[in-house]
């Protein structure tokens, strides 16, 4: 898979822009804060629907604008098919697949399949379990449509369950209603600790190699999945919890509250690990997660890597370089110095000045 070009109207600080990509390595160059992230946000949006930032749909549109627009051409396997995203401040977004309008944003996880790895990823194994229930839901969602499915109506419906707990506050014969919720809460959210749980043990065996070898052999890495509840629990502990719930106006168990420890050297690496190790580990989590897209796809992801290299040592860096060298990526810098060292080819430089792009 590679994707071929690049086109963004209103975008951040792009009015209008057009790039053409290599399918070897593609290099953004420039100073900070020239828009360099902004490019590889757009790729990473058209994956996934969403800014790898957390940024409002809003926020992502040009200040002077009300609509901004994103379109990229991708090649997958041998076949070219375009991506339209129609960003509205107002409204929702319009996504358009070979022209045709998707009836649900979610049936664009899947086409383009992207690895991001950035400075932000560090929060995968310092940050608080909503970072890594992102992470484990984001690579499951790409691979599995009925995960996309069960976990999009789990948290409807803990939206619509904890609205409820609101409404019972003023209208108390409500309470009466609450089983039907937690019913459902158990048919959905039981299919998603279950998909967590196989997939935390396929990432594990990848995972393991990865970072043994990132190490010296020095270190060992696991990830264990702590469920929240057990997937034949939900109900009766939502119902045990009744009383907890209706004063806090919200749902206290359940998959939306699961959490990931990433061990190394059986140490909890959020609690024990140096920055070192934490970034290592971060690093091993997306040179998996490429591994896994392969498997899983037989076909390469594009790999977008965000100003992390000159934060990796000369070891990490041929790990990396290594891991991605037969697939497309794109790297952004502030300088090529760190780069012209011969350890991989350079296919195509963009300079990028104040929402200026020219190739050199």
């Amino acid at each position: 898979m590679i994707i071929k070009s690049l086109e963004l109207e209103n975008y951040r600080n792009y009015k209008n822009l057009s790039l053409e990509f290599d399918k070897g390595t593609n290099i953004l160059t420039g100073e900070n804060a020239q828009g360099k992230t902004n490019i590889l946000e757009a790729v990473y949006l058209c994956s996934t629907t969403k800014s790898h930032r957390g940024s409002k749909d809003s926020e992502i549109i040009n200040f002077d604008s009300e609509e901004g627009h994103l379109r990229t051409i991708l090649n997958k396997k041998e076949e070219d098919i375009r991506i339209d995203i129609h960003l509205r401040k107002s409204k929702s977004k319009v996504i358009a697949l070979n022209l045709e309008k998707l009836k649900k944003t979610s049936e664009l996880i899947g086409i383009l399949n992207v690895v991001l790895f950035s400075p932000e990823d560090l929060n995968i194994i310092k940050g608080g379990p909503s970072y890594r229930r992102t992470f484990i839901d984001m690579q499951i969602c790409r691979l599995d449509s009925s995960y996309v499915f069960n976990l999009s109506n789990y948290n409807k419906i803990i939206d619509q369950r904890n609205k409820l707990l609101k409404d019972i506050y003023f209208q108390p014969a409500l309470k009466e209603t609450l089983f039907i919720w937690d019913s459902q809460l158990q048919s959905y959210g039981s299919q998603v600790i279950k998909k967590r749980r196989e997939f935390v043990n396929e990432l594990n065996e990848i995972v393991k190699e990865i970072h043994y070898k990132l190490t010296n052999q020095k270190e060992f890495l696991d990830i264990k999945y702590e469920p929240d509840t057990l997937e034949d629990e939900i109900e009766n502990t939502l119902k045990q919890n009744a009383e907890r719930d209706l004063r806090s106006k919200a749902t206290s168990a359940g998959p939306h509250r699961d959490d990931y420890v990433i061990n190394i050297n059986g140490m909890d690496a959020r609690k024990y690990g140096s920055q070192g190790q934490q970034r290592t580990a971060a690093l091993s989590l997306k040179l998996a997660e490429i591994e896994i897209i392969k498997r899983n796809t037989k076909d390469n992801p594009i790999f977008l890597l965000d100003d992390v290299l000159s934060e990796l040592d000369s070891n990490r860096q041929n790990m990396l370089l290594d891991s991605i060298s037969n697939i497309q990526t794109i790297i952004t810098c502030t300088g090529l110095d760190d780069f012209i060292n011969e350890r991989f080819t350079i296919n195509r430089v963009f300079e990028v000045h104040d929402g200026i792009v020219e190739v050199v």
